[in-house]
This record gives structure tokens, C-alpha cells and sequence, in this order.
């Protein structure tokens, strides 16, 4: 038991060859040695555990070995590698800056660097963490480190190479190690589980390797730790339970779920989450390193980029296959705004809930997504439009609403044979019209929308009411023939077909649109656009609301009464995004807005409670007296 050696130690690399995911700096160094091109000064930067400083003993032990090989290795034979190897070398001297970071700690240092080495060629000097020396101790170490004695040669390394002087950086060689890959960390611990007659499963080696974060020193670490658990037999099982990580399946169940819209199994597999002891940024952000997986496997060039085994790489190209790519963008968004959150927030579990349902409502399609940006609102009207197109279920209410129409025609009263009703029998039409009329029997609505319900139907009673008006005026606004009315007003309604006419035959030629409406109309989407103000703009929006807009049907010129100057300033500065809104919801390209201020003369319109009673008593007289038998009061 007291000869046990932990596997980061007793496996350590003793030459260049068996340093792991290193191979073009090995390769470098090896070269150097072979053509004696050596530097006086080296510094080996990178992350932790990827092999810096053993790198810096191989290198000089292989520099003082006596008969190096032809690959450019040491012997251990000769005696400065028999003397490296048991650890008796004074030619090797290795410094923790950590520990030893102070100026005398350096003069030391320096002193030792004079002496010449007893045997081989040259007297190495290994700065481990080399960036924790003081501003001092830099200074202090500048001139012998640029010009040190022909058998001194310093290897600095650290974790933070950009905590270092310029001035040290000028004067060494940089050699930056990189990250070893999940695929040779699972080599070497398949080299050190044969070695140590220790069975295992791959996924299970895999596991490991993720965990121990591309450093090697990390892996054999969780090695030793995974195979005491497992008692000679690493199962993907027992790595799970021993090291307490949350495994794919974790994350295919759950993104399962979230595609489904299951929001009450996504909440459940969050809580067994939270149960085991995971923060709630462990699970998103695990959860957002797969939703990028699934969106780098979804195309075969990006495939190979997971590092995965085989088989987790299949199963990810198939759940790919069943996630729409503006799904995967917006999960992403939605789980990078949560892991930015999760810091600051109060309630941090429901601020992870809320994700996943919005992650749940993206993939049924109750949320615009907008490919990874910020959602697209879009307001759908409430009242639809009069379209050429219909379908079936329409164009079917549409024939019995033309059974229906056709035998009130034939029984209109008709004043003479050449004034017979024209009844246009277009199926578009009929059908619009009966779409429109379905349409407002389902949204009676309060408000404003009852209002335009109202005018919809006064409009249609009108049309009913006139024998000579066909059901195509409904969506065109034109009369084909003269309604039963006085010479005065037929004159003034023919005018009006005309400027209409004009004005129509005018937007088929400009290709604009000029589809006729009335004051419910106009006032309706008036109140829609003061609605949508921003809270800056909340008195602006009560004003507007106040107003009474006018439309005048022949020129479609809006009349508004304004208040004062001040309100019509206001009104001119949103004049261009109020017309422009009017012109789109209203399907009319000629809307023009006017704003007139109320003459001083005019009469003052009632605005307090008490007013407006006082304006209502005015009109309707019985109202006082009903106040009177009530024993009201006014307030």
C-alpha cells in the first residue's frame, strides 16, 4: 500500500515520444536537439496539466544525455540519464515561482547559475508558474535571462502568458501547448487501464475524459478515483453514479419533451435535476452545449465535429433530423439569456422553468421565432379582410348564403320593367361577403370592436335595403344602377359613384389600393394606433382618444379637430406613421390627415363625469327627472 504510486505520476511521459497530443512541439524540440540549434531561454505556455513541465524535464534530461539516439532521444544509460532518472542530477535545477517569487529567491538563483556543471554539457533552470514572480524579481532576473553563461539554459512555464512582462517574453523562445483532445485522453487511459489489467467500457473512458476538461493530469486523476469505485470494472453506469454527472440521455429525454411541447415532463426531469444536487446554470448550460451539438449534426461536414463516440453521434443525427434549425437558433438564444441571467436573478429555479417553456412554446409554434434573434410579434387583425380567395369550408358557407339571397331578389319590388335589381352572382365575392358575415358573428367583441361590428352591418343593411346596389358594391363600393330616391339626392349620389369611380379607375392605373370605408372604420384603428403607443407617449395616446376623426368619402381626406397648438404639434410629429398605419389596416393608398384646431367660438366638449351628465341632461331632459325621483346627487 505504501508503494502505491497514483497513475498521473507512474505514467508519467519519460520521453518525447509518449507525450500525449503534443506531437509538432515535441517534434520541434527534437529537432533543435539533433541539429544543436538550442535557445537560452524557453517558455512553454498553455492550460493545466497538458504536459509543460514534464515536457521541460525530457528536454533536459535529453540535452545532457551523453549518446542520444539518432530520433533525437535520451539513451538511459549514460550516467547524467541514470542520475536524471533517479532523481540525484545536479545539472537540473526546477524553482516553484508560486513559493518562491521574491527578489532574494532570484539573486539565489543567479548565484547558482555561475557554477559550471559537474557532468554533461549544460545546467538547466525549470521556473514552474513562472508569471507569479513579483514586478521586482522580473526586473531583478532581465539581464542574466538576456545574456546568461554558455551552459545555462532557462524553460519558464506558466498558465498565464499574458501576465508576463514584455520584456521576459522578447527574450525566450514560446512554445504554446495545446489542449489535448478527448479522442487521445481516451487512447492513453485505454494504454494505462491494459497496463493495469483494469477492464472497461469506452463510453465509460469517454465520460471521463469530458470531465477531466482536455487536461491529462485531470483524466488519470478521475482514473484513479473511478477505478477504486468500480473495482476493477469501469462501467459507463458506475462513472455516472460515481462522478455525479448528468449524461446525454439526460438531455435527449428532456429535448424530447421540449419538441413535444410536454411541459409537465420537462418539469419533472428539471426537478430529479435539481434533486441530485446540479445548479440550474450546470443544467442550461450543459443543455445549450447540446442543442449546438444537434445543430452540428445535422449536416454530414459539421458531423464530425462532436466529440462523441459513434454511437451518441448517430443518436444526435437523428434527434438533429427532428428539430427544425429556428428551433435550435432560438433555444440557443434562450438558454445563452438565461445563463447571462442566472447570475442576478432572485428566483433562479423559475427563471430555468421559464426557459424551457419558451423553449416548449418555439417548438409547438406558439412563438415566432426569428432564427435566434428576438421574437417576431406579429398582430394578427381581428376583423378579416375582403379577399378574392377562400377556402372550401368558406366557399361551401358561401352557396348557402347565395340560396338564401336569391329568392329575397326575386321578390323585391321594382317600380318600373328597366329598373330591375342587378344581383351579380361572383363567387369570389359571395363568398367574401359570406366570410365577412361569419366573420362578425364570431368576434362581437366590446369596445371598439363592436363599433366596427356595427358599422359592417349598417353597411350591409343598407346594401339590402337598396334594390339597385349588387352584392360586388359591397367590395368595390360602386352602384350599378340608381336607387329610388329623390332627383337631389340622386344627383348627389351620382356624383359621389363618379369621384369614386375616378378614384378607383385612378388606383388600378397607379397600382395603389382604394378600398372604401367610414368613420366606425377610421375610428376603430384610430383607437388601435393610440393603443400601441410606448409609455413615453401615454398622453399622446389619451388625447387621440379624445379626438373624433372624419373621413371624407370622395377625397378620403381625415378631418381631426385638435385641441390647441401644442396637440397638433404632437400630432404632426406621429403624422407619417399614423397615415401610414391607416393606409395599411384600412387597404386605402389616398388617406390623407388634416389637422384643424378647434375656433374659439366652438362648443367646448364635456371631459369630467360631471360634464358629460350635464351635456346628457341637455339632450335627454328625463334624465334630471329620474335623477330627482332617485334622490341622486351629483359628484
Amino acid at each position: 500500500m505504501n508503494n502505491y504510486i497514483v497513475s498521473a505520476r507512474k505514467y508519467r511521459p519519460t520521453n518525447f515520444d509518449s507525450v500525449v497530443g503534443q506531437k509538432a512541439l515535441t517534434t520541434t524540440l527534437k529537432n533543435a536537439i539533433a541539429q544543436g540549434k538550442l535557445a537560452h531561454a524557453y517558455l512553454f505556455c498553455g492550460p493545466r496539466g497538458v504536459g509543460k513541465t514534464t515536457c521541460a524535464r525530457i528536454f533536459a534530461k535529453t540535452i545532457n544525455c551523453l549518446s542520444p539516439t539518432a530520433e533525437g532521444e535520451a539513451c538511459n544509460e549514460c550516467e547524467s540519464c541514470k542520475a536524471f532518472n533517479e532523481q540525484r542530477s545536479y545539472n537540473i535545477h526546477e524553482l516553484d515561482a508560486a513559493s518562491n517569487n521574491s527578489v532574494n529567491d532570484i539573486r539565489e538563483l543567479i548565484e547558482q547559475v555561475q557554477i559550471p556543471p559537474q557532468v554533461g554539457r549544460y545546467k538547466v533552470f525549470i521556473i514552474d508558474e513562472v508569471h507569479m514572480l513579483s514586478q521586482a524579481a522580473f526586473n531583478a532576473f532581465l539581464k542574466t535571462l538576456e545574456e546568461p553563461p554558455a551552459h545555462a539554459i532557462f524553460i519558464l512555464a506558466t498558465t498565464e502568458k499574458q501576465s508576463i512582462l514584455p520584456t521576459i517574453l522578447s527574450r525566450c523562445q514560446i512554445y504554446d501547448f495545446s489542449r489535448i483532445t478527448v479522442a487521445d485522453t481516451i487512447n492513453h487511459l485505454m494504454h494505462v487501464a491494459d497496463k493495469e489489467g483494469i477492464s472497461y467500457e469506452k463510453e465509460a473512458l469517454h465520460v471521463i475524459a469530458e470531465k477531466a476538461d482536455e487536461g491529462m493530469r485531470d483524466a488519470l486523476s478521475i482514473f484513479d478515483q473511478v477505478a477504486s469505485f468500480c473495482e476493477g470494472n469501469i462501467t459507463y453506469d458506475k462513472v455516472i453514479e460515481d462522478l455525479n454527472v448528468l449524461d446525454y440521455d439526460e438531455y435527449f429525454v428532456m429535448t424530447d419533451a421540449l419538441v413535444k411541447g410536454d411541459i409537465p415532463t420537462a418539469m419533472t426531469r428539471l426537478n430529479n435535476v435539481l434533486c441530485k444536487g446540479f445548479e440550474g446554470n450546470y443544467f442550461i448550460g450543459g443543455l445549450a452545449s447540446h442543442f449546438r451539438n444537434l445543430l452540428m449534426s445535422r449536416d454530414e461536414q459539421t458531423l464530425p465535429l462532436l466529440d462523441v463516440s459513434d454511437q451518441v453521434r448517430q443518436r444526435y443525427h437523428e434527434q438533429a433530423m427532428r428539430c427544425k434549425p429556428a428551433l435550435l437558433y432560438r433555444a440557443l438564444k434562450l438558454c445563452n439569456d438565461c445563463d447571462m441571467h442566472y447570475a442576478g436573478a432572485r428566483n433562479k429555479r423559475l427563471l430555468v422553468e421559464l426557459t424551457l417553456i419558451e423553449v416548449a412554446q418555439a417548438a409547438t409554434g406558439d412563438d415566432d421565432t426569428g432564427c435566434g434573434r428576438r421574437p417576431i410579434r406579429t398582430l394578427h387583425p381581428i376583423f378579416a379582410h375582403l379577399q378574392g380567395t377562400v377556402s372550401p369550408a368558406t366557399r361551401s358557407t358561401a352557396q348557402r348564403t347565395a340560396s338564401t339571397v336569391q329568392p329575397q331578389t326575386a321578390h323585391a319590388p321594382v317600380a318600373t320593367s328597366t329598373q330591375q335589381p342587378t344581383i351579380h352572382t361572383h363567387p369570389s365575392a359571395l363568398a367574401t361577403t359570406a366570410a365577412n358575415t361569419a366573420t362578425e358573428g364570431a368576434t362581437r367583441l366590446n369596445g371598439l370592436e363592436d363599433l366596427l361590428a356595427n358599422s359592417e352591418k349598417k353597411m350591409q343593411r343598407t346594401t339590402h335595403s337598396l334594390n339597385t346596389i349588387s352584392i360586388r358594391s359591397v367590395i368595390t363600393g360602386i352602384s350599378t344602377a340608381t336607387p329610388q330616391t329623390t332627383p337631389q339626392q340622386n344627383t348627389a349620389e351620382k356624383d359621389s359613384r363618379q369621384t369614386t369611380l375616378h378614384l378607383q379607375s385612378k388606383a388600378r392605373q397607379d397600382n395603389k389600393l382604394c378600398h372604401p370605408f367610414d368613420d366606425d372604420r377610421l375610428t376603430y384603428y384610430w383607437f388601435r394606433f393610440a393603443q400601441q403607443l410606448p409609455p413615453e407617449q401615454r398622453a399622446l395616446c389619451g388625447r387621440m382618444k379624445g379626438m373624433q376623426p372624419h373621413v371624407d368619402t370622395q377625397t378620403w381626406q381625415v378631418n381631426v379637430m385638435v385641441e390647441n397648438e401644442m396637440v397638433e404639434q404632437y400630432m404632426h410629429n406621429v403624422q407619417i406613421t399614423l397615415c401610414n398605419y391607416l393606409r395599411t389596416q384600412l387597404r386605402n393608398d389616398y388617406i390623407k390627415l388634416i389637422f384643424e384646431i378647434v375656433p374659439d367660438n366652438a362648443p367646448k366638449r364635456p371631459f369630467s363625469r360631471l360634464e358629460k351628465f350635464k351635456d346628457m341632461m341637455k339632450r335627454h331632459p328625463d334624465l334630471d327627472l329620474l335623477r330627482k325621483e332617485l334622490d341622486l346627487e351629483l359628484a
